[in-house]
């Protein structure tokens, strides 16, 4: 898979008063970073979705490595973990525009189900989906 790295610029009412980016807006940056990477795959999630497939957040961690800043170009490289059919683990590392400077490491976790929050079975529902998905664990998209 050819994958293009994420990148999006720090805009000013993300950050605080030192104009460093608020810790609870990474968080929102997994999610972008999440979408498009199953954009890329092919899977974007409004199709997911017609296809009666939610992907609810189970869990997530991050440990703050270097203050990203206002105006900043962030780049984001996410890795997909761990899949086993119902759940699916990603981690991620968030860096500057040059790739010198580390700003975040973080993992989350997450899983398909149904409307009514019954946890999808891939292989079984959506076998193209579930192979291609299973075929990434543990790749590295792009090289540092």
């Amino acid at each position: 898979m050819e994958y293009k790295v994420f990148k999006r610029t720090i805009n000013y009412y993300e950050t605080d008063k030192m104009q460093v980016v608020h810790h609870s807006n990474y968080i929102r940056f997994l999610e972008e970073c999440r979408m498009d990477f199953l954009r890329q795959l092919e899977l974007d999630y409004d199709k997911l979705e017609k296809a009666g497939i939610m992907i609810p957040v189970l869990s997530v961690s991050c440990n703050y490595r270097t203050p990203a800043r206002f105006g900043e170009t962030i780049c984001i490289v996410p890795k997909l973990t761990g899949f086993h059919g119902v759940k699916f683990s990603m981690s991620y590392k968030i860096y500057s525009e040059d790739f010198k400077e580390l700003h975040n490491e973080a993992v989350s976790e997450h899983c398909f189900v149904d409307f009514n929050f019954k946890p999808v079975r891939l292989k079984k529902e959506l076998p193209e989906v579930y192979e291609k998905l299973n075929s990434l664990v543990g790749q590295e998209l792009i090289s540092i």
